[in-house]
């Protein structure tokens, strides 16, 4: 099993560390790193870059981190008359312990890789998107929940970074209500302590009042 899951967590970092945002950036003319919050997530790209290129590096972002969770969940069934190949179905419906455990290092290595690329020098962005696909494939219902939640918060306090933090807290609560067990629910605790502290520097603007809100730039910092 240690083999297997090894290897689901060297994937899924390797697929996590494909720098989509910094590359739609460059194929613009301009090095994510150098601009916006400097970092390469689909929110500072969508700042500097407009909504066509955020919206795509999301879409980017959020596949990878399904991909790297979901291949292990891929359960396969077919039918074979007389030799011939007469049906094949995939679905995800797999609870095997194995391909559990494979799913939850995916999930892992893929939020490890967004934020820490060994493509751009270990740099990256702070794994919301890539972290919200694998949950899409690993706890649906969850990921509704914390949408909602940070749907609700920006509508009231305009800041993607607030409602980024807040809904991945509401993973981990939503699993432990739910009884989704021990590893989800350890999973969700440390994806949701990661991304928090991968917006540290965003929660001293919220305290400070300088954090950028939707519509309208960043305060300038008081002297």
């Amino acid at each position: 099993m240690f083999t297997q899951v090894l290897i689901a967590l060297v994937v899924g970092y390797l697929l996590g560390s494909l720098p989509f945002g910094y590359l739609v950036a460059r194929a613009k003319g301009v090095n994510i790193f150098e601009v916006g919050s400097k970092s390469s997530g689909a929110t500072n790209v969508r700042r500097v870059l407009g909504n066509g290129p955020g919206v795509l590096v999301l879409f980017l972002d959020a596949l990878k981190g399904a991909v790297a969770a979901g291949w292990p969940m891929i359960h396969f069934t077919w039918s074979i008359v007389d030799g011939s190949l007469t049906s094949l179905h995939a679905s995800f419906e797999n609870t095997d312990p194995l391909a559990v455990n494979m799913a939850v290092a995916g999930l892992v290595g893929s939020v490890l890789g967004h934020s820490f690329s060994c493509f751009i020098k270990f740099r990256g962005g702070k794994s919301v998107a890539t972290g919200a696909g694998a949950f899409l494939v690993l706890f649906p219902l969850g990921l509704g929940i914390a949408l909602a939640v940070f749907g609700l918060t920006l509508a009231i306090g305009r800041m993607v970074s607030l409602s980024s933090m807040l809904a991945s807290v509401a993973l981990p609560i939503t699993a432990y209500v739910l009884d989704r067990g021990t590893v989800l629910v350890v999973t969700c605790v440390a994806v949701a302590v990661f991304v928090v502290v991968r917006h540290r520097a965003n929660i001293s603007r919220i305290l400070a009042g300088t954090e950028s809100k939707i519509g309208r730039k960043a305060a300038a910092p008081k002297s």
